[in-house]
């Protein structure tokens, strides 16, 4: 068994340091292969020939008008099918995670999720042999106390 084997709640603060977010809660999600962050504008763009994305976030839940913008390169453009069962084609990215200070890469899909509860969901792949979940608790490794300030 792996000794750095992290137990969670079923959401959690993460930290994606590449993208220059502030922490943002996740909704730890078992019945998602692939994890997702929001992204209110995704605008694909050549560098070098190789293809990135620009995406727009809106950081904190029920605030729509703090907003970070974010670039990454793309990995891939999949057909996903969300929990409604509606599909969507959504550009993928890599960049690292920080959980229980530990860091590692996953993957995630940019999607719209003003309406969700989430800003992100940490799905299977992102958890594969490091998380267990326990679906009883929240916030296990703690809270974020107050917001950093955001700088544009």
């Amino acid at each position: 068994m792996n000794n750095n084997i992290i137990t969670v709640g079923w959401c959690e603060w993460v930290s994606l340091p590449e993208l220059n977010l502030p922490p943002i809660k996740a909704k730890v999600d078992t019945g998602a292969k692939t994890s997702c962050l929001h992204a209110f504008i995704v605008e694909p763009y050549l560098e070098n020939d190789i293809e990135w994305v620009r995406f727009g976030m809106h950081p904190h839940q029920d605030d729509d008008k703090t907003e970070v913008y974010c670039n990454a390169k793309v990995e891939d453009k999949r057909d996903v099918t969300d929990s409604g069962g509606h599909r969507e084609l959504r550009y993928v990215i890599k960049t690292p995670i920080i959980l229980a200070k530990q860091q590692w890469n996953i993957e995630m899909t940019l999607t719209n999720r003003d309406s969700m509860a989430f800003r992100m969901l940490l799905g299977r792949r992102a958890m594969h042999k490091r998380i267990l979940v326990n679906p009883t608790e929240s916030y296990l490794l703690g809270h974020v106390k107050k917001r950093r300030k955001i700088e544009s």
